[in-house]
């Protein structure tokens, strides 16, 4: 049975996703994602005017005639959602969980996802793989993905990228569009993901809480790191400790998206505190423009 509270938030996240993917980009997600890959439709005898690259040698040797390979542009594409939902995402200041954010993220998508026709597939992951859905079309296969995502309850669970990243290498088989969603406290995984961005659209997602990038002033607090569970207090009042954690988180990250770009892999950096949809639109259109 699924609780009450539960069926209330999926319903939320149903008005709101559906609205928000009507009312900014619906057309936009098709024109980003659609059409990246051509599949095989027929051989025909050549005609005057065809392109000569596009003859079939194969079958011209065979029958002594000029024949030429049809493609048509693949219409549908598979979505993958990897979602990292180790401890260190049970974790928010402001309006919701880390862990929520990404849930909601992708709830966005699937429903983008779904009313183009699209296959969606997910993968839980922490330091080991909790969960994982083969890709299929429907709002009710939709649905199930999005229930799975807001009802994990992860043991207190570390994470492991790169394992998540080369489990996805095996089970995909067909060219996918792969959004990676992760708060990224674990950096070393560069290697798997170029390898995995080879054959597939890798793109990060980045999900972050802003007391990640600067703290507030007030006085002294514990830190507990949701991983490892060591508890560390710290004087937030001093100033020089505030901006040496800012240029410490800032150089962190400028890092990671450093490291994204040396292997061609696209970033969407969403925030607790911040509405996600014109990040998403802005990325929409960068990723429009280059194509």
């Amino acid at each position: 049975m699924i609780p009450k509270e539960l069926i209330k938030k999926i319903r939320q996240i149903q008005i709101y996703t559906s609205r928000a993917v009507d009312a900014s980009f619906a057309g936009q997600y098709e024109s980003v994602f659609k059409g990246r890959g051509m599949q095989f439709d027929e051989v025909r005898e050549y005609t005057p005017g065809d392109d000569i690259r596009t003859i079939d040698w194969n079958v011209t040797a065979r029958t002594g005639k000029a024949y030429i390979k049809r493609f048509v542009e693949e219409r549908e594409m598979t979505v993958m959602f990897a979602v990292d939902l180790s401890a260190s995402g049970d974790f928010g200041t402001v309006n919701k969980m880390k862990n929520e954010l990404a849930a909601e993220f992708c709830a966005v998508l699937a429903f983008a996802a779904a009313k183009n026709n699209d296959k969606v597939g997910l993968l839980i992951f922490t330091d080991r793989i909790e969960l994982y859905i083969p890709p299929k079309k429907g709002i009710s296969h939709m649905l199930r993905l999005i229930r799975e995502l807001l009802y994990f309850k992860m043991p207190k669970r570390k994470t492991n990228i790169s394992q998540a990243l080369d489990y996805l290498a095996k089970v995909i088989r067909k060219k996918a569009t792969v959004f990676l969603v992760s708060d990224f406290i674990e950096t070393d995984f560069r290697k798997p993901l170029s390898l995995l961005n080879k054959r597939h659209d890798v793109i990060a997602v980045s999900v972050r809480d802003r007391a990640e990038v600067a703290l507030p002033g007030v006085g002294l607090i514990e830190f507990a790191d949701a991983e490892t569970g060591e508890i560390l207090l710290v004087d937030t009042s001093s100033r020089r400790f505030r901006d040496q954690y800012s240029h410490t988180s800032a150089e962190r990250f400028d890092g990671f998206k450093n490291m994204l770009r040396t292997i061609n892999v696209d970033c969407i950096s969403i925030n607790t505190d911040k509405p996600y949809i014109q990040d998403l639109v802005r990325f929409f259109h960068m990723r429009h423009r280059r194509h």
